[in-house]
């Protein structure tokens, strides 16, 4: 059985190591240092503010996802001002560093730290490292050897955030976990935050009915402005921490430099297909593997005209691009979805797949759809606009109105 180490920071405990064992699948090996002078002293100012409780004490223990950002550190705070007994955890699911580059985890295990004792509620680190390689850092590698552009940051949520660490929890004790998702949930439906800038639903789409009926998002209702002031107004240390950027374990690594380490690219050859130009070799690129389909920066080509990404073959090591942005190949007014996946345990009905919207990027425009089921792993959707750049690996999120209900990988 997994060991896992527990930090008490609560009453008659704060500042203490105390080690115990538990059944969990997360483990804790990391050893914990003296907290910095700063969080010491602001803990007892932190703790009174979020201890006016805005209702009763709950007896309900909900665990924290804490990643050592101001989101997660605030939904800590609120929790704890509602009176639930909180429970903080610092995922620790991917530590290795590149070749001058070094992983920010220790930084952001340590501000969550930070902001548990200055809370006051006991801080736990769940070790997810080795399924987090195996179910999303794996994943995002062989996709982009097939040609595809995954988005591990859904798989994560997926298969780590929402299985690992909800059963992980819920083992050790739980009765809710909670994250800094900008998001809402009730009885088990998805549904889009306050803040359409930050809503993260589309990251969120393959989360089951069962784990969102275990989850709360304080966020939900709040803008991000509104958080950085209630972090400034909690006092966390956290209030001014940048947002980090990107795809969530590359941390300051670019994706080229990532999959560097792990795929053996080559050069090969970028292929104009504009009118009256096709055929012709323009220049040169350092692997298939890292170009996407619409993308414009980072071709290297001169001229003076933008070139759009409009294909690839993996085979040939060839990338195609072309100067004409209403090229057909950049636009779709229907697509393919596989691997589909439904909040609600049951496929839609015909009726309101005919009703439905679709979003294929965060923060991309909602489009109406009417969507079609060729089986129970895909999908036809008929979009009433035009979309560009529709990328096969990445997902297309549907949504009823403001409930997001599910999606697939476009093909």
């Amino acid at each position: 059985m997994a060991k896992q180490t527990r930090i008490l920071h609560g009453d008659g405990a704060q500042g203490s190591n105390e080690k115990r064992t538990s059944r969990t699948t997360g483990t804790v090996s990391e050893p914990h240092k003296q907290l910095t002078q700063r969080s010491a002293s602001s803990t007892a100012r932190v703790a009174s503010s979020a201890g006016k409780q805005g209702s009763a004490v709950h007896s309900l223990r909900v665990y924290v996802g804490m990643s050592g950002g101001v989101d997660s550190s605030v939904t800590a705070a609120l929790l704890k001002q509602e009176g639930y007994n909180v429970v903080g955890v610092y995922m620790k699911n991917w530590t290795k560093s590149l070749p001058g580059f070094e992983c920010p985890w220790k930084e952001d295990y340590q501000d969550a730290k930070r902001v548990a004792v200055q809370l006051g509620i006991e801080f736990k680190v769940f070790d997810f490292e080795k399924q987090y390689k195996q179910k999303v850092v794996d994943y995002m590698i062989a996709e982009y050897k097939a040609g595809r552009t995954p988005n591990p940051d859904i798989m994560c949520n997926q298969e780590v955030k929402f299985k690992l660490f909800l059963e992980a929890a819920l083992e050790d004790g739980a009765n809710l976990i909670a994250t800094g998702h900008y998001a809402k949930t009730k009885d088990g439906k998805l549904y889009m935050a306050k803040d359409s800038n930050k809503d993260q639903t589309y990251f969120l789409y393959r989360v089951t009915e069962d784990a969102l009926k275990k989850t709360l998002f304080p966020l939900g209702d709040y803008t991000k402005p509104e958080v950085r002031k209630l972090a400034k107004k909690f006092g966390l240390v956290t209030a001014t921490k940048k947002e980090s950027m990107g795809i969530c374990f590359v941390g300051k690594v670019g994706i080229k430099e990532f999959l560097g380490q792990y795929v053996q690219t080559g050069p090969g050859k970028i292929i104009d297909q504009s009118a009256g130009q096709q055929g012709q070799v323009i220049g040169e690129h350092e692997g298939a593997i890292f170009y996407t389909i619409g993308q414009r920066q980072g071709l290297g080509l001169g001229g003076g005209l933008p070139y759009y990404v409009v294909g690839k073959d993996m085979q040939k090591n060839e990338v195609y691009v072309t100067t004409d942005l209403a090229d057909k190949a950049l636009w779709a007014d229907e697509l393919t979805l596989g691997d589909i996946h439904w909040i609600h345990p049951t496929s839609p009905s015909t009726s309101t797949l005919n009703k439905l919207s679709i979003r294929t990027r965060h923060r991309a425009p909602l489009i109406h759809c009417k969507a079609t089921l060729i089986d129970k792993n895909t999908l036809h959707v008929k979009l009433l606009d035009e979309i560009r750049a529709a990328t096969p690996g990445q997902s297309a999120v549907l949504y009823n109105g403001k409930e997001c209900i599910g999606g697939g990988i476009i093909c």
